[in-house]
């Protein structure tokens, strides 16, 4: 049974980094992977600039309780109407304003008394060279680079590059994932009313949840269920694994009579890598790849049946290989997932007695902030998950006392 970095790395280093890009509209690439370096086209500001409504001046000449003289110009943020300033005076000037020639600092309003009829400016409080000024390029100069290749491009990235005049963008591809569930006791949900669901008999959560965590995680779904039957499931597999770069296989992974998904794996020329991994819940994971020359390889995850296993082995062993093959750069070595983590205390004294590390389900005090675990703590328990907002992992062995300090993931 191999230990949980070692089987994220080895996942890692074995998933190639996708070399296609597609070029969208700036407006279409939030969430997506840059595929590119991006560097300023223009600096920003562009021109210095007022960063308050007031006055402009000449710095030596506005000291405490010196008289200017008003010229009667006003400066608008918009079009430079290209005044200069003459010893002796000031212009008025609005937030975003260009500087007009000769001044080298904005006095604000607030700090000055106009006087004689507005024609004389007298200064409250006096300003240095600069003051309440924005200088050309002070933020962004022309061929710096902004964003890094495999950078997640996030609202305000994107507001960067609209900055800059950008209108496209290139971004890597996202990944093509097949999801596949298996098992004779599933039900699609629709095909029965629940009153007449018959015994022994479950509908389907692990797809339509492993459907909804590829999209949250930035892929692009098709779903199958395949029955406990090694022909029909063959078959099934067979389809996912042509059109798609990851694929997901839900339950039939384990030892038991009707778990064939191994065993069809490898007659479809699936490569397993390794099987069961020293992690709770999830010990039943498989992963593997099929290699078709001239095709970018297909990278098989097969996952516990149970939801909650289902759905912590994806988020900690195929979301980072999703991750990288898009593009990005921080999850090298096996350590990182591709969840955001953050620091808080935990609730409540807490303990792994057994030798597996355990990703418990937590949801956060929003009054405290503090970290306790939700509902039961087990493969099945899909009410507990439902209302988890994040993963915190526990050594084997480990104990927690209340008020610890503890690293986390938000999910």
């Amino acid at each position: 049974m191999i230990e949980e970095f070692d089987a994220r790395r080895r996942i890692l280093e074995g998933t190639s980094r996708s070399t296609r890009e597609e070029v969208l509209p700036l407006s279409e690439t939030l969430d997506r992977i840059l595929a590119r370096d991006i560097f300023g086209q223009v600096d920003l500001p562009g021109f210095d600039n007022s960063s308050m409504d007031g006055y402009a001046v000449r710095a030596a000449e506005a000291f405490d309780d010196a008289v200017l003289t008003l010229t009667g110009e006003t400066q608008p943020a918009g079009e430079d109407c290209g005044f200069e300033l003459k010893s002796g005076t000031a212009i008025r000037i609005f937030t975003g304003a260009p500087v007009p020639r000769g001044a080298d600092a904005v006095v604000m309003q607030e700090d000055v008394c106009v006087e004689d009829d507005g024609r004389c400016l007298r200064i409250v409080e006096g300003v240095v060279v600069g003051e309440n000024i924005r200088p050309r390029g002070a933020d962004v100069c022309a061929g710096q680079k902004l964003i890094s290749a495999g950078a997640i491009m996030t609202p305000a990235r994107l507001g960067l590059l609209a900055s800059q005049g950008y209108v496209e963008v290139a971004v890597r591809p996202r990944p093509r994932v097949g999801i596949v569930t298996t098992g004779d006791e599933l039900v699609e949900s629709g095909t029965v009313a629940p009153a007449d669901l018959k015994a022994g008999h479950l509908f389907n959560s692990n797809g339509p949840m492993l459907e909804a965590l590829v999209r949250h995680i930035g892929g692009i779904p098709q779903r199958w269920h395949a029955p406990d039957e090694p022909d029909a499931l063959g078959a099934i597999l067979s389809e996912a694994l042509d059109t798609s770069d990851f694929l997901l296989v839900a339950g039939g992974v384990s030892v038991g009579e009707k778990d064939f998904v191994k065993e069809s794996l490898g007659s479809l020329g699936v490569i397993s890598e390794f099987w069961r991994v020293k992690v709770k819940p999830g010990k039943p994971f498989l992963f593997g790849r099929r290699e078709t020359e001239g095709v970018q390889p297909c990278y098989v995850f097969g996952l516990p049946g149970n939801p909650v296993s289902a759905f912590v082995t994806c988020q900690i062993f195929a979301a980072p290989a999703m991750a990288w093959w898009s593009g990005r750069e921080d999850l090298e070595g096996g350590a990182s997932l591709a969840l955001t983590p953050f620091r808080a205390r935990v609730s409540g004294a807490l303990t792994n007695p057994g030798d597996r590390p355990h990703y418990l389900r937590m949801v956060i005090d929003p009054q405290s902030g503090f970290l306790k675990p939700t509902g039961l703590q087990q493969s099945h328990a899909l009410f507990g998950l439902s209302k988890s907002e994040a993963l915190l992992r526990l050594e084997g062995g480990q104990e927690l006392v209340d008020g610890e300090e503890v690293s986390a993931w938000l999910l």
